[in-house]
């Protein structure tokens, strides 16, 4: 069954409704790969392959049977683990008794759940290595990092364990690594996906749900499966005009396209992702869009200081709320950075966290204005190639950590901000066969001109064929 490991989830959801291999086959030979593999890549950290066998014959839906991996923070499933990359939920043994509504919209749409993915503490990290469960191991090269926060479902994707995967994304976390494992990441419009029953924001606006895949047309055919809101979601994100999946393949118009790869600060980007962005930028000239490098200096202008409020205060409150369900003090058993920021976020007022909501907002509005002249910004997924792991673990007593770990965000970060849609997709690799990622951004609520602009660049620059050496 390995040959369907690189199928993507469209095709193997065609192979059962095929009857050409039953939805148990599927789930086992993804138990396989995942046994087989994962010893040496720490992605899968909680199995529920029992469950999965049994549950594999009575899924329905379009991707009745499709193996499937939930990461291991804000959506969680019933009567199994979720902490958070936390070590004090993982000494209690801490699980939830529902589904998320999120979760429970995959299991309609016939996914068979194998397990949990992998988490740095709470989130707050662009690398996968928590000290409640250790490092996530790239597949491209096992010495570095997949990337984070959805960095155990990237390398699952990438690595062919399944074809699909949960991640969300609060500064870049499901976009930073999909390019650091070269698989297709979609953050959607804020509030695309509801975010229910449990909260109706989560980290204030900043957290958008939704997953990772190899395709595009996986990307489209699941927002089609998971997206609209949920009963007495806050706010919602205006409705499709058609369904996402007929954007795959469909024609498209002549896209004003504006390129970008400088860093927020002036400096350049490491010289593979400006490759990257080079070539896409040429791909998408030879496919007939206008094409113009451009500097957007409403996006340059600083807002650093009102994302931080937010995510120091809902820090804090995760903090609070996990005490307060556990009867624990969780705070005593944070990795560092997470007990600093807790502590700052404590101590911030209310007024403080409005007066951030509102610098966000306002900025938000400079930066969308762009997008009244234009139908797609292109620029880099990271300013630089997959790092090293270690580099930026929780346990590196290195002061620059923090401040490296915000540059490599500078280009992810800021549409949590604005809401709009943005995906990276595996458009380039460098001489060392290290994947680098694109990302192309549009307005807020259109979805629809990403799916199709990038089911053009999948077949300009086709990435299906590329694998990992850890399967080869």
């Amino acid at each position: 069954m390995d040959d369907i490991a690189w199928l993507d989830a469209t095709a193997q959801a065609e192979l059962v409704a095929r009857g050409d291999v039953s939805a148990r086959e599927l789930v086992e030979a993804a138990i396989a790969r995942i046994e087989r593999l994962d010893g040496r890549l720490n992605a899968v950290i909680h199995r529920r392959f029992e469950r999965a066998v049994e549950e594999a014959g009575a899924a329905t839906g379009p991707f009745a049977g499709v193996p499937f991996l939930v990461k291991g923070a804000v959506c969680h499933t019933a009567g199994d683990p979720y902490h958070c990359g936390m070590r004090a939920l993982r000494d209690l043994g801490w699980t939830e008794p529902d589904d998320t509504w999120l979760a429970a919209r995959f299991r309609t749409a016939g996914f068979v759940f194998v397990g949990k993915t992998n988490v740095p503490e709470l989130a707050t990290s662009v690398t996968t290595e928590p000290l409640a469960y250790g490092a996530t191991h790239n597949p491209w090269d096992l010495g570095r990092s997949p990337g984070g926060s959805s960095g155990g479902s990237a390398a699952a994707v990438a690595a062919g364990l399944v074809a699909a995967a949960h991640g969300n994304d609060m500064g870049g976390s499901i976009r930073f690594p999909a390019s650091m494992c070269g698989v297709v990441g979609l953050k959607p419009s804020r509030a695309r996906t509801t975010l229910g029953p449990d909260f109706g924001e989560y980290w204030g606006p900043l957290t958008h749900e939704f997953v990772l895949t190899r395709s595009i047309r996986d990307t489209a055919a699941l927002l089609d499966a998971v997206a609209g809101p949920g009963t007495g979601d806050p706010y919602t994100a205006p409705p499709p005009a058609r369904p996402y999946a007929a954007e795959v393949g469909a024609p498209v118009e002549r896209l004003r396209v504006g390129a970008r790869t400088g860093r927020r600060d002036g400096r350049p980007s490491h010289p593979d992702c400006v490759a990257a962005v080079e070539a896409a930028a040429e791909a998408l000239e030879r496919l007939g869009h206008d094409v113009e490098w451009v500097t957007l200096p409403a996006l340059d202008q600083p807002v650093d200081h009102a994302f931080g409020t937010v995510m120091s205060a809902a820090i804090a409150r995760e903090v609070a709320r996990w005490s307060a369900r556990t009867g624990t003090d969780v705070a005593a058993a944070l990795e560092p950075a997470n007990a600093f920021i807790a502590s700052l976020g404590a101590g911030i007022t209310a007024a403080d966290y409005l007066a951030a909501i509102e610098d966000m907002q306002s900025w938000s509005r400079r930066v969308c204005g762009w997008w009244e002249h234009h139908d797609v910004l292109v620029l880099p997924t990271s300013p630089e190639p997959p790092v090293a792991l270690g580099e930026l673990a929780p346990d590196n007593p290195d002061p620059g950590v923090a401040a490296r770990m915000g540059d490599l965000v500078t280009f992810t970060a800021p549409f949590d901000l604005t809401g709009q849609p943005a995906i990276s997709l595996p458009l380039h690799w460098t001489d060392h066969g290290l994947p680098i990622g694109v990302q192309l951004v549009a307005a807020p609520g259109r979805e629809d001109v990403l799916l199709r602009v990038g089911s053009q660049l999948e077949a300009a620059l086709p990435w299906a064929d590329r694998h990992p050496p850890l399967f080869v």
